[in-house]
């Protein structure tokens, strides 16, 4: 991105200096990182950590969040730097730390941004000897009354969903079609058991405390949130047990549903527009038919929602549907690692929040315990041609994951589909590629000998493909069409021509032609709808009156 562009990007996401951010220029790192002045990374990272974790911009003007750039580094790189700071800062979870690094295009000042995880409970953070906490604009040493709040906090371990409900009963509060599937799920994961054929006659409270949702027959606020009746809600108050899935498009609209979540999930699932679309390759002209989301990807992602979520912030779980992709919030920090170590499926994660109800989750075949999932959601997506699970983790206090319906760079489409050779560390680095995320200067070399991207640092991107049969390459792009930022350049450098408005038959007849031949008159109209809204969204266009008299002109 460009300066512009990150000073707009921070403005927007740490809008305001407090006691969980703060902006600093520090252009010298490694001096600012190895001085003993008190005002130093390590210091601004205790108070922060032991305010509730936070984030710290460095390489930005103070007041004005004006871009300047970090000039001096010394040693210091993202790889190494939140090992450095956690070896510095005594009791810094390293694990949930993050550095973030931006690079301008046009200017190249770099930019870190520290993502700064809570302390543990009764372990404050300290930086040369000494816990910290901000007061206004000012570090200062921790105050008594800070440190007995730090210090008279719960220790890790407590799992609320293990939680026994006083009063609540099998027969009055569980769901019993919830109960069957439950059975019928339990059944298919232990098909090769010699049992398996007495599960049917199991009474209620064996199979539940079998499956480790009751706990020698007491309801477990695990047990609500699966099987639990829907009104039954009211024993978990005030914790909210939601799911929201809200619709973003040019139709708006939302829905709430509760427990019991073995059931409500596909309800869920239902909702959300799963249309076919096409993909053409290179190499030939008949296309390819996906559907825009794998079923299997929604449902593992809406899972790890509910085994992840952290029930204590009294949050819903959100799930959001705009024209190009689904977006799946949950409450509470990334537990163990990165989402990157579990990408390939090499990594198990050793800790997990609301065990009880994960080991539950497990025996209804609705989750694994062994990081397979977002393995499983990379592999669909690259399966499927389209850009990897994206998770956003600037929120310390929410897991954002974003699941892509659309191509965002055809060049990357263009080359999963004409060279499926390709292993997953190569897709993992050419999807960075097209999302402008950093990348090893070894890699760039590995993916430049291998002929799969083009440009130089830090300015590269995929390389393009071509049709090899030059007979055919007219035919293949009328047929596939032209890419959506085509579309819009082609109307915005209309739309600033003819500065008096232009009707949506006048639109119609300069985009149809441009849209893939594959589609029909309606689904090319379509398309042209969405591609409105999409830029009216982006405040790129804007209309007047209504209905097919509107006008539409370039956004002021």
């Amino acid at each position: 991105m460009t300066e512009a562009e990150l000073t707009a990007f921070l403005r927007s996401h740490f809008p305001q200096e407090n006691e969980r951010c703060e902006w600093k220029e520090f252009k010298n790192l490694k001096n600012c990182w190895n001085s003993r002045k008190g005002e130093d990374v390590e210091t601004y990272v205790s108070a922060i950590a032991n305010m509730r974790g936070g984030h710290l911009v460095l390489g930005v003007e103070d007041q004005t969040l004006k871009v300047v750039g970090i000039h001096e580094f010394g040693d210091y790189t993202v790889e190494n730097g939140r090992y450095r700071l956690a070896g510095r800062c005594a009791h810094l979870n390293s694990e949930k730390l993050r550095i973030q690094e931006f690079v301008t295009d046009d200017t190249g000042l770099k930019v870190w941004v520290l993502h700064i995880p809570q302390h543990e409970p009764r372990t404050p953070v300290n930086a040369h000897g000494h816990p910290w906490q901000r007061v206004g604009d000012s570090l200062v040493a921790m105050r008594p009354e800070r440190l007995h709040a730090i210090l008279s906090e719960p220790l890790i371990g407590a799992d609320w969903t293990a939680q026994v409900v006083e009063g609540a009963t099998i027969a009055t509060d569980l769901d019993v079609a919830a109960i069957n599937v439950a059975r019928e799920k339990f059944k298919e994961k232990n098909t090769n058991q010699s049992w398996k054929d007495e599960v049917d006659s199991w009474e209620d409270s064996k199979f539940l405390d079998k499956i480790k949702l009751t706990a020698h027959g007491k309801i477990t606020r695990a047990a609500l949130l699966l099987l639990g009746k829907s009104e039954c809600v009211h024993w978990l108050s005030p914790h909210p047990a939601q799911i929201t899935w809200k619709l973003e498009t040019e139709d708006q609209t939302y829905e709430h549903f509760g427990p019991p979540f073995i059931l409500t999930t596909t309800e869920v699932l239902n909702r959300i527009r799963n249309v076919p679309q096409r993909l053409f390759p290179n190499s030939q002209l008949l296309a390819i038919e996906i559907q825009k989301y794998d079923t299997s990807t929604i449902l593992e992602a809406l899972h790890n929602c509910i085994a992840h979520q952290d029930y204590e912030r009294a949050e819903r779980i959100l799930i959001v549907e705009r024209p190009d992709r689904l977006i799946f919030e949950n409450a509470g920090s990334f537990i163990e690692g990165e989402p990157e170590d579990y990408f390939k499926g090499a990594k198990t994660p050793r800790l997990y929040r609301n065990r009880w109800l994960a080991d539950a989750m497990v025996e209804v075949k609705m989750i694994d315990t062994m990081g397979f999932g977002i393995s499983r959601m990379t592999a669909a997506q690259r399966n499927r041609f389209l850009p990897l699970p994206d998770y956003h983790l600037t929120a310390p206090t929410a897991v954002i994951l974003e699941v892509l319906g659309r191509p965002i760079d055809e060049r990357y489409t263009q080359l999963l589909l004409d060279r499926r050779d390709l292993d997953i560390d190569t897709v993992i680095l050419l999807d960075r590629v097209q999302k402008k995320l950093p990348i090893t200067d070894e890699a760039i070399s590995q993916l430049r000998r291998a002929g799969l991207i083009e440009g130089r640092k830090p300015n590269i991107f995929v390389a393009s493909a071509i049709a090899e049969a030059t007979g055919t390459q007219a035919d293949y792009t009328q047929t596939r069409g032209v890419s959506d930022e085509r579309l819009v350049s082609t109307l915005l450098e209309h739309l600033q021509r003819f500065r008096g408005g232009t009707s949506r038959p006048a639109i119609d007849q300069l985009l149809m032609p441009m849209v893939s031949k594959s589609l029909n008159s309606k689904q090319k109209k379509n398309k042209i709808t969405n591609l409105l809204a999409a830029m009216k969204r982006a405040e790129q266009i804007r209309s007047e009156g209504r209905g097919p008299g509107a006008k539409w002109f370039v956004a002021e």
